[in-house]
């Protein structure tokens, strides 16, 4: 049993990490290939809303099965403090960061954000959540090495 779940939070780590990277590259893509921004960046959001998503369930089933193959002894291992980090990261910018990139979408209708006063707090917290999923993305990369 404790061989099967291994072997799931090896695919589970995998598809979440693999998947964050693939949402990152694809964001960039969209801004390049959709001429309207404002397009490009509602998909580019539920891109990520959805790896917010799977990276919320899927790093709380690897810090559970951690504890359940290891006990304590999960809590000195680097991989369970990565993932702690990396959930950290998603609910910052999920629960935190994200609704005030709304709020400041909504307050600025019906022109775009960027073409309002609300443009450089905009760009300001966009860039703060594009450095915690960048971050989020090369963790990620050492909790794959880490995880065996």
């Amino acid at each position: 049993m404790k061989q099967w779940l291994e072997n799931l939070a090896l695919i589970a780590a995998t598809f979440w990490i693999g998947g964050l990277w693939v949402v990152g590259i694809v964001a960039y893509e969209l801004f390049k290939l959709i001429p309207e921004a404002q397009l490009a960046g509602s998909i580019a959001g539920q891109l990520f809303k959805m790896m917010a998503y799977v990276g919320m369930a899927t790093s709380i089933y690897l810090l559970i099965q951690r504890v359940y193959q290891f006990g304590t002894n999960a809590l000195k291992q680097g991989f369970f403090w990565l993932i702690v980090l990396m959930l950290l990261l998603i609910l910052i910018s999920h629960l935190g960061i994200n609704p005030l990139l709304e709020k400041f979408k909504l307050e600025a209708m019906p022109k775009d954000v960027m073409e309002s006063v609300f443009a450089d707090r905009f760009a300001t917290w966009h860039g703060i959540s594009s450095i915690a999923y960048l971050l989020e993305c090369f963790l990620g990369v050492f909790a794959i090495l880490k995880i065996r």
